[in-house]
């Protein structure tokens, strides 16, 4: 690791947050001076953030722990638009009343992991509305457009994607990146921001930000990226079978989210602990070394430290209450996932409507290779109704829940 003298760095590289930096040197003595305001800007394209967003989210909150000042900049300007970077398609376009409710949800999950008010390092939430959608047209073009080459702008690689796919991208898309540039600009005028940070796709949207400010306001920011985030197996960090794991309680039950954690890959038990848990370093070195089935101990650590940051210590043991019941005594837990029928329901529409299949072709898949489970006997039967009453349905060895009848 690089010896970096501000507490900023150093512990976003002792665990394991960065992949490039624009002026490391540079930025190491800023920190190590002054308070320095940063910002990472999500979408709020639904009224939840998932898990795959969590990296970025716990990057503002090192940037707190360690004396700064974190920024979220919500996109309620470029929402309107959608970022079209590494994206197949276009993003349906909201509505304004969509996006404010979106960004109200999206906010309470903020609070759980920074510490929001008007002290010099306390965190605020900015809208990039507030000055995009006050833009006109022409003089944007004029002040802003000139300092961007369209020869570069069609080099990075989330265009280039779209391009050599021979998918569709809009004008409207393809200003995405200029308006996202102009939002780094902003806040170094209206908020003193030095700092941009965001996942690897974002770099070149970091780099035109700085280059555009520099030449602009003639000022130096900087930016910084984590790696993309994958399990050891090369799959994306937060999908699964059953779909994304969402942060709000709203979209993912306390138990749901504590499983996900919990079933985390051996090899990424280390890993996970340094970027999403407050865990110390020392600490993490010991659990990351229990082999065997010791390091299932290590599993529930992470996901009893990562349930109760993002749910609350009660939800996070009531989870854990609930996966000690179902597991070690093979009892019904209260916190389990619950479907609920009127009248009797096959099993693949119950393993569909619990959320342990995202479809019934996948519930049928699923009963087919010996996965699926009524009470812990396995059903080899897709047409098998579930009556009335209690029933405790499994989906593997891992994810359990239940179904009422009635």
């Amino acid at each position: 690791m690089t010896e970096f003298t501000s507490d900023l760095l150093r512990l976003l590289d002792e665990r394991g947050y960065i992949h490039q930096q624009t002026d490391p040197d540079a930025l190491d003595r800023l920190a190590a001076s002054q308070v320095v305001p940063g910002y990472i800007g999500f979408d709020p394209t639904a009224p939840s953030l998932h898990v795959g967003s969590l990296v970025q989210i716990m990057m503002l909150r090192r940037l707190q722990q360690a004396g700064h000042k974190p920024i979220v900049l919500m996109g309620g300007g470029t929402g309107k638009i959608g970022d079209p970077s590494f994206k197949d398609e276009a993003r349906k376009l909201m509505t304004g009343e969509v996006i404010a409710a979106n960004v109200a949800s999206i906010r309470t999950v903020f609070e759980r992991f920074l510490t929001f008010g008007d002290g010099s390092t306390d965190a605020v939430m900015v809208d990039n509305a507030d000055w995009l959608d006050a833009l006109e047209y022409i003089p944007f073009l004029r002040d802003i457009g000139q300092h961007f080459s369209v020869n570069r702008m069609l080099s990075f690689d989330s265009v280039k994607l779209r391009l050599d796919r021979e998918q569709s991208l809009s004008f409207l898309e393809f200003n995405y990146m200029i308006l996202q540039a102009y939002d780094f600009l902003e806040l170094s005028r209206r908020a003193d921001c030095r700092l941009q940070l965001g996942g690897s796709d974002q770099w070149g949207n970091i780099v035109n930000g700085i280059e555009l400010t520099r030449r602009v306001d003639g000022r130096e920011v900087f930016g910084l990226t984590t790696p993309l985030i994958t399990t050891a197996d090369g799959g994306k960090m937060g999908k699964t079978a059953a779909g994304a794991v969402w942060l709000n309680e709203d979209q993912l039950p306390a138990y749901d989210y504590w499983q996900f954690w919990r079933n985390t890959q051996d090899a990424d038990v280390g890993r996970f602990l340094r970027l999403f848990t407050d865990l110390p370093i020392d600490e993490i070195r010991r659990l990351e070394t229990l082999e065997g089935s010791d390091i299932n101990a290590a599993k529930e650590v992470l996901a009893n430290e990562a349930t109760a940051m993002c749910r609350g210590d009660s939800a996070a043991q009531a989870a854990a209450e609930t996966a000690r019941r179902t597991f070690a005594e093979g009892a019904a837990g209260g916190d389990l996932p619950v479907f609920e029928s009127s009248e009797p329901v096959t099993i693949v529409d119950a393993l569909v409507g619990i959320g342990f299949a995202a479809s019934k072709g996948e519930a049928r898949r699923l009963i087919k290779q010996g996965g699926a489970r009524i009470e812990g006997e396995a059903v080899a039967d897709e047409t098998v109704l579930l009556s009335a009453g209690e029933q405790k349905l499994s989906a593997g060895k891992k994810r359990h829940g239940l179904v009422r009848v009635g």
